[in-house]
């Protein structure tokens, strides 16, 4: 008999499931803001969902995470966003306005935070 590879033959079924936890949170500009400026809103500068205040801004999972931001209801680029959680006085959204850029009083800013949770499970059968 020749020499072969001897290797265990095992069958293994896999289910992943991801589910996402969507977060939303809205805030009203008070005032005009033209660039090159810094528009930072605090946690509790924020209203959510409900219109209840919102007193912490949740982490963001690592790498199974994302965060959005949109100006009257336009999606911005990431670039211009710094995303910090955490409570009053420390969890904020930071938000540059380049030069020769406007946002107008009492437009709406939304913060869209999307975590993933991925479980998995495999059964062996030999």
């Amino acid at each position: 008999m020749p020499l072969q590879i001897m290797k265990i033959v095992v069958d293994v079924s896999s289910s992943i499931t991801t589910t996402p936890t969507v977060q939303r949170f809205f805030y009203n500009t008070t005032s005009l803001l033209t660039g090159p400026t810094t528009l930072t809103i605090d946690a509790a500068d924020f209203f959510d969902d409900t219109g209840a205040a919102v007193t912490t801004l949740p982490s963001l999972s690592t790498d199974n995470s994302y965060f959005n931001v949109y100006v009257n209801g336009v999606l911005q680029m990431q670039d211009l966003s710094t995303y910090t959680p955490g409570t009053t006085g420390v969890g904020q959204l930071a938000f540059d306005i380049p030069a020769a850029a406007s946002i107008l009083l009492n437009t709406p800013v939304v913060l869209e935070i999307v975590n993933f949770t991925p479980t998995s499970t495999s059964t062996v059968e030999t």
